[in-house]
């Protein structure tokens, strides 16, 4: 007797299954919670955002290691004495930009990670309906912060970014649709 995977009493189906697919479809960048979501749920959704972001931002930081380590290389290749000076100079470049771009990556998923961490912490202290408000309300200050300091350096951080972008999706899924 042939039994489907994730039917609910079968003996393969895992509890799992259920959730990873919630997950999916919560971390969804077009979702439209209606009105009447609940907290918890707008709260998961949140959750499952930022998860999958850390997951996006941990392979990003992979991918640009390994470009790095082969431009590394490349550089070693290539700094021998007979080679032209332009062309070493296009290998330094190259270098210096996978250098950045895994900075950049790091600082991102640095973002997300925090942003992670001060959820938690706004789960743990704040009941109910106000945890997405405490929580926008400290990335918002964390936000001008870092603002004021970018000001001085004259540039927006990765950092800065990943943290507006994590207040993008909690004003788009932790408050009811106002139409």
């Amino acid at each position: 007797m042939d039994r489907d995977k994730n039917f609910p009493f079968s003996d393969d189906y895992e509890a799992g299954d259920d959730e990873i697919g919630s997950d999916e479809l919560l971390s969804d960048e077009n979702l439209r919670l209606p009105e009447s979501a609940n907290i918890l749920v707008r709260l998961h959704a949140v959750r499952a955002w930022l998860s999958r972001r850390c997951d996006e931002a941990t392979i990003e930081v992979g991918e640009a290691a390994i470009m790095l380590q082969e431009k590394m290389q490349e550089q070693a290749v290539e700094t021998r004495p007979r080679r032209r000076t332009h062309q070493i100079e296009a290998v330094k470049e190259q270098f210096q930009h996978a250098q950045k771009a895994l900075t950049q990556s790091q600082q991102r998923l640095s973002a997300y990670e925090e942003a992670q961490s001060i959820l938690e912490d706004c789960v743990a202290h704040t009941s109910g309906e106000r945890v997405l408000v405490e929580y926008y309300l400290t990335l918002e200050e964390l936000v001008l912060q870092s603002q004021e300091q970018a000001d001085q350096a004259e540039n927006r951080s990765p950092w800065l970014e990943a943290i507006s972008d994590v207040l993008h999706r909690i004003e788009h899924v932790g408050t009811q649709d106002e139409e």
